[in-house]
């Protein structure tokens, strides 16, 4: 099939499945929370919407990036689309950062003006609805990134599995990680503003938890910033990602050292280039057939997007160093 003529249903198909879930759940919190903050005053309530609609807007936006970042190289851009999902997922840190400004200046203003905010068990209800939701999303990222990263972790053990290898996951699930982690943040200290205030006459915290949860969203801004300009630059993959193929390299019985390997990660995928050193003696055909065997071990992997690999015989010095060495 023609890469450029790829339909647009295979592309979905291929688009970040956990963006398109956030987006749709977060887009449903931020109508429910809107009309809730409209209706109780609350000003927690308010930064929690304004929350959810920038994580809507966002998880829809880097979804259509995704779908982009899935589609196969083309003669004018051959080393394919990987780094168009960073370009969204920067977009998407403006957004945040513009919506983390309005919900800190919101919050100040309460402070400055507090008033008192009623309709505490619909607050509740709607916080409770956010937890639940907002939940579910930040559990789903989680196993998207266990996936992603190809780490066997099952029950509980999914936590800590995705919170050492969220750098390993592609770029849309790390934001909905981070932006969903914050959305569980948020939602737990509005509740606690929410019924602090209702029981207290210390209305005022009500606009400290607001400017709480925009310093939040600018965490998450810089965070999410930081990582897909670092893969905007072209960054290296991941030591354990290294030591793997190095692995698979060697494993094959004539290749004798690995020279020199460079391998860049891109949006999900990773680019090996590489120089291998075979054993003395095999003749141009033989050799070959080992490189080729080599790369097509390696392009099994589904997260490498492709491999080159020259060949040179071994000269007797030993060049690679395994990572558990260095």
């Amino acid at each position: 099939m023609d890469p450029e003529r790829e339909s647009l249903i295979q592309l979905i198909k291929k688009g970040n499945k956990s963006s398109a879930v956030a987006a749709g759940g977060n887009a449903v919190i931020a109508a429910v929370k809107g009309i809730a903050a409209a209706f109780s005053g609350s000003g927690a309530m308010f930064a929690s919407a304004m929350h959810s609609m920038a994580d809507a807007i966002n998880q829809g936006f880097v979804f259509a990036g995704s779908i982009l970042a899935e589609k196969k190289p083309t003669r004018r851009f051959p080393t394919g689309f990987g780094r168009v999902i960073n370009i969204f997922c920067m977009i998407a840190v403006i957004v945040v950062s513009i919506m983390a400004y309005e919900t800190i200046r919101e919050g100040w203003h309460f402070i400055q003006h507090p008033s008192e905010s009623h309709g505490i068990w619909l607050n509740i209800a709607v916080l409770m609805l956010n937890l639940l939701i907002d939940g579910a999303i930040l559990i789903k990222a989680m196993k998207e990134i266990v996936k992603e990263s190809r780490v066997e972790a099952t029950g509980l053990k999914i936590i800590g599995a995705s919170f050492k290898n969220v750098s390993r996951s592609a770029p849309p699930t790390r934001l909905v990680f981070y932006e969903d982690l914050v959305a569980v943040t948020g939602a737990l200290l509005a509740m606690i503003a929410v019924v602090v205030v209702s029981l207290t006459s210390y209305n005022a915290l009500d606009g400290v938890v607001t400017i709480l949860i925009g310093f939040l969203m600018i965490g998450v801004a810089f965070r999410v910033g930081f990582d897909n300009m670092v893969g905007l630059i072209g960054v290296a993959a991941p030591l354990e990602v290294e030591d793997k193929i190095a692995k698979l390299i060697l494993s094959e019985q004539l290749v004798t050292d690995i020279n020199h390997m460079r391998i860049i990660q891109e949006g999900r995928y990773y680019h090996v280039e590489g120089l291998i050193e075979l054993k003395p003696g095999l003749s141009l055909a033989d050799a070959d057939d080992i490189k080729f065997k080599v790369r097509d071990k390696l392009m099994l992997d589904p997260d490498i997007a492709d491999v080159t690999l020259g060949i040179i015989e071994d000269n007797g010095v030993k060049n690679w160093i395994p990572v558990y060495k260095r």
